[in-house]
């Protein structure tokens, strides 16, 4: 094995080969705009009570939105959803002027056509971290469409899984 010492270029290569899903996150902004950004940072944080967790930094576009919001909708992506993985990593003045998405009723939350699933969620904490935050919310309900192979992120690229081991 070769040995890294310096340590945000341990972290860089080491997790460039830790395939993490793709998720965008959804809210709305203080006037009821929508507001959104793709994230590979999600995880579960335990079933009892329903939580899950995701990261941010402080300077995105969508912080000023997320550091007030009450709720947001995180979307798990599939191999149909790569385009809308990119869009979302791009411009944030662009993310919502196609058709691809609508209002969830009871929230108002932006969501996306075309994922695998989507999980309504409570902001319960954030916590500030240097020029990051991880955010944790409360599941409250889910969506789920038609299921395809989920969207990864490997390595600076996207992919999708390949033959399952077990």
């Amino acid at each position: 094995m070769q040995e890294i010492k310096d340590p945000t270029e341990s972290l860089k290569q080491t997790f460039r080969r830790h395939a993490s899903g793709v998720c965008v996150i959804t809210l709305n902004d203080a006037k009821g705009g929508p507001v959104g950004f793709t994230a590979t940072s999600v995880t579960s944080l335990g079933s009892d009570p329903a939580l899950a967790t995701f990261n941010v930094s402080r300077g995105a576009s969508s912080w000023p939105a997320l550091s007030s919001a009450q709720y947001v909708a995180i979307s798990m992506l599939n191999s149909d959803s790569l385009e809308l993985a990119k869009k979302m990593s791009q411009d944030h003045t662009k993310r919502f002027l196609d058709d691809d998405w609508f209002v969830e009723p009871d929230t108002k939350l932006p969501i996306f056509n075309r994922v695998n699933a989507v999980l309504i969620c409570k902001i319960r904490e954030r916590h500030e971290v240097e020029e990051n935050a991880v955010i944790v919310v409360e599941i409250l309900s889910g969506l789920l469409a038609e299921e395809f192979p989920s969207l990864l992120y490997h390595h600076r690229g996207y992919v999708v899984p390949g033959d399952r081991l077990s």
